[in-house]
């Protein structure tokens, strides 16, 4: 069943979109002017990565393959769904289940899978929606939640407001930086990131780079 997507909307209705460094760079001044402790991580990251993906199918299934499992694993599996062709939703729809499972898909995965293939979303469409949009469209379909949409409307079509508040790195980061006495969950780190607005999604990378200098200062890889 194929999910109805406007193409009526200006592409104003998007919002800002991040394109370039330059355009991450100014939402990260934005930020470090609004916030002292957004600035002192700037001085330990550096300039933030760009963090720009192609949109599409093959971009929502590499995240659904990397859905809890570890880096590695998830880039083995994916080489593996690339090099089987399934990067194309019309050889999803047509491969046997044990094909699918072949190349390291879970069951679950699986299913996912194939609900995404046979969704025929128009992901062309999809960059002249609001960002609303856009996550309803997108976590309308089995095996897309709020994480995962969230971070493929802000890495795969670079909305600059869109933040994921579910990760896991992004709430340590925040509870390291902002000196928090526990890890924020979800809906309190998206109560947190309403304050960076209209840069929620310069946030995110600022608090991803800022995890990594964390970790490296604890010794930790």
């Amino acid at each position: 069943m194929a999910i109805a997507v406007p193409l009526a909307y200006e592409m104003h209705m998007t919002g800002r979109i991040i394109q370039t460094d330059a355009d991450v760079a100014e939402g990260a001044a934005w930020l470090a002017a609004q916030d002292a402790r957004f600035a002192a991580a700037l001085l330990e990251t550096g300039p933030l990565p760009l963090r720009r993906k192609p949109d599409g199918f093959a971009a929502l299934l590499d995240a659904i393959v990397g859905q809890q499992v570890s880096t590695a694993s998830a880039a083995a599996i994916w080489a593996r769904v690339q090099g089987a062709g399934f990067t194309d939703p019309a050889r999803v729809r047509a491969a046997h289940d044990d094909d699918l499972r072949g190349v390291g898909l879970s069951r679950p995965k699986v299913r996912y899978a194939r609900a995404l293939a046979e969704a025929d979303v128009d992901y062309p469409a999809l960059r002249a929606l609001p960002d609303t949009e856009v996550l309803q469209a997108l976590t309308a379909i089995t095996g897309i939640g709020t994480w995962t949409a969230e971070v493929y409307a802000m890495q795969c079509l670079g909305r600059a407001d869109i933040f994921a508040p579910g990760d896991l790195a992004l709430q340590e980061a925040a509870k390291i930086l902002f000196d928090l006495d526990e890890r924020p969950n979800e809906r309190t780190l998206r109560a947190m990131a309403a304050a960076w607005s209209p840069w929620r999604g310069v946030a995110a990378r600022l608090l991803w780079a800022y995890y990594r200098v964390a970790k490296r200062r604890e010794g930790t890889r």
